[in-house]
């Protein structure tokens, strides 16, 4: 099969590495790709957005299927483009359609969605230029911290939490004044949940479910989860807390409610769903829908996979995943990011990486790099992620913390106490 994997990204190299592990790839391209994932296929200089190249690219290339990684072209409509074009239809997209994305796209709808179906979740109240006053009593009835989300995406930037009212109310009205654009034309009050958090993951044809393997991810960039919020620093699977009583409440409280409730709506749904969850005194509740898989969380579940990821996928397209099993490796998989200096804020871009032909017993996957000349450089603030496997989370910390130091580039910055907490 000649697949056409979308996005540039560490989990879309993760995607790449695990794909290319498929018997039955021909060819695996990937649009736009970054310097790690041209190791698995080809990179294809098409932007994630660009459907009508990416359309005329399928069919001159005879692509069967196509998966994609990251959430903007969701949002966006990819899916529906394929399936509204009479030469396209015929080639299954792995991703929910534009309605079905709104679960990430729309904190409201998200929020409406479990409050229809019982599905844990903090309390809420959505705000726009109309509601400002019911808003401002609405956190008044709240005890800090108070969290202000974005409606829409905002590049992982847009949730606030905040401990004073008085500057809760202030950001509100920036919110809503366009301090995130289009995104935060409405914003989602809510309740602030105490807990420990985890990142739970499935993979749907809309009727049956797959659960894959649990991970923890470290959002802060600063040692101690201190300091603002980045796309993800680390990630450890298996996660310790999460034994198989409370991944049974999981099941049972959040992800069949949330299957259940698309079919009810009538929104079919082929892909992966991601459930950001926290673990309030052993009972799950749901912070945020994605509607494809997490990263840097991709990089420790995809490895814990021992099923052909491409077999599921096609099982996926054909409404047959009720037929399939997903087999899992009981190592411990770590990985670390590498970032740019000064990110999640300004940061150089184009600095020369070195080092990448000394790791051992790690795989790196790509983030924010390009091939230029002889050189990999950077181009991003998250540039790689190193992962390893281990008997114990420990061990596989170590081997990702040792290679982690052997590879360099100018202003490198990463986390050493990735899993301090578990």
């Amino acid at each position: 099969m000649n697949i056409l994997l979308i996005g540039s990204g560490g989990r879309e190299h993760a995607l790449a590495w695990k794909l290319n592990q498929s018997p039955r790839i021909e060819h695996l391209y990937i649009a736009p790709g970054n310097a790690g994932t041209s190791q698995y296929g080809t990179n294809v200089d098409i932007e994630v957005t660009d459907f009508k190249k990416l359309g005329e690219f399928a069919l001159q290339n005879n692509i069967h299927m196509v998966v994609v990684g990251p959430e903007d072209p969701l949002v966006k409509g990819i899916v529906d483009y394929f399936r509204q074009n009479v030469l396209l239809k015929k080639i299954p997209v792995i991703g929910p359609s534009a309605k079905a994305s709104q679960l990430e796209g729309s904190k409201d709808f998200a929020k409406a969605f479990m409050r229809k179906y019982g599905i844990p979740t903090a309390g809420y109240y959505s705000v726009n230029h109309e509601r400002v006053a019911e808003g401002m009593k609405f956190l008044e009835s709240l005890n800090p911290p108070y969290v202000l989300k974005a409606d829409g995406l905002a590049a992982g930037k847009g949730v606030l939490i905040i401990h004073h009212l008085e500057e809760a109310k202030k950001e509100l009205n920036n919110m809503l004044n366009g301090k995130f654009g289009e995104a935060g034309k409405m914003v989602v009050i809510e309740e602030f949940l105490s807990g420990i958090e985890l990142s739970v993951f499935i993979l749907t044809d809309g009727k049956s479910y797959l659960i894959l393997p649990e991970a923890k991810d470290y959002k802060r960039i600063g040692a101690g989860d201190t300091g603002p919020n980045t796309g993800g620093m680390g990630a450890v699977s298996p996660v310790s807390f999460a034994g198989k009583g409370f991944m049974n409440k999981v099941e049972e409280q959040i992800i069949r409610p949330t299957v259940k409730g698309l079919q009810s709506e009538g929104i079919e749904y082929k892909g992966f769903i991601f459930f950001g969850l926290i673990n309030c005194l052993g009972n799950p509740y749901v912070i945020e829908y994605n509607a494809r898989l997490g990263d840097p969380e991709s990089q420790v579940v995809l490895p814990r996979i021992k099923s052909d990821l491409l077999d599921l996928f096609e099982a996926v397209a054909n409404d047959r995943l009720n037929e399939k099993s997903i087999n899992i490796d009981n190592h411990f998989v770590t990985t670390i990011v590498l970032a740019s200096g000064g990110y999640p804020d300004a940061y150089v871009k184009g600095k020369i990486i070195s080092g990448l032909e000394d790791i051992k017993d790690s795989m790196v996957f790509h983030a924010g790099t390009k091939q230029s000349d002889k050189h990999i450089v950077t181009t991003g603030g998250r540039v790689m992620a190193v992962s390893s496997y281990g008997n114990t989370m420990q061990e596989a910390l170590a081997i990702s913390n040792r290679n982690a130091a052997n590879i360099a580039f100018e202003n490198k910055y990463f986390r050493s106490d990735i899993g301090f907490d578990l």
